[in-house]
């Protein structure tokens, strides 16, 4: 396996001038995902950085069938380009009653100009005639780190529950407006983002990532 130098670097005209501290590279540019991410990752000693910081890389096409083929496939993908350390996380939701929909497809299941909202409408419209009993779901998460396009650990995280029939509290992104988590009586939306982070699919998965990061050496 080829060195994985994950030292960040002063960039003058793209050519790297200085190492100065180690680096991460969060493969996404949702904002909501990253900032969950970097909570979770809090106090290692690593410069975090998302893809919003390098609009001059490629974009990687998801277009596998499980949320681990997506996860490695980003990684790969974008440790290539990045030259260090990178962070791929592929996560959705799968509802049993839709045969595991909306999967894969959970950030984009209204369509190309999907938004939260949006999708969130959708599935409800859906899941209109279906009990309570018939609105059994799960989040999943899968986070992949990989360097230089070789993958070096895949982690999995899940959280189970229910989708409610209208969207409950202000917080968090995604579907947790309607994602219910019966021991705290809340859906997501309504937990802070610590409440949320302790029991979440990302934050299972995260902390699994985190565990390893602190054990990572400076290269190797």
């Amino acid at each position: 396996m080829k060195r994985c130098w994950i030292w960040a670097s002063w960039r003058n005209s793209g050519l790297t001038d200085r190492l100065t501290a180690r680096r991460l590279l969060l493969a996404t540019t949702n904002q909501g995902k990253a900032r969950e991410i970097k909570k979770l990752l809090a106090g290692l000693n690593f410069k975090i950085e998302s893809l919003v910081s390098y609009p001059e890389f490629g974009r990687f096409q998801e277009k596998e069938k499980t949320f681990e083929e997506n996860s490695r496939g980003k990684a790969r993908f974008y440790s290539r380009q990045y030259g260090g350390l990178v962070l791929a996380e592929d996560s959705g939701l799968e509802v049993e009653a839709l045969d595991g929909k909306p999967g894969v497809f959970s950030a984009r299941f209204s369509g190309r100009q999907a938004t939260d909202q949006k999708n969130i409408k959708k599935l409800l419209k859906l899941m209109r005639p279906l009990s309570e009993s018939q609105r059994k779901a799960r989040f999943i998460c899968v986070a992949s780190l990989a360097c230089r396009g070789q993958i070096l650990k895949v982690y999995r995280g899940q959280l189970s529950g229910r989708i409610i029939f209208e969207p409950r509290g202000q917080n968090g992104f995604g579907y947790d407006p309607v994602f219910f988590y019966a021991p705290l009586q809340k859906t997501l939306a309504e937990l802070t983002t610590e409440e949320k982070n302790k029991i979440s699919h990302r934050g299972r998965a995260l902390r699994k990532v985190r565990a390893y990061l602190k054990k990572f050496p400076e290269a190797q």
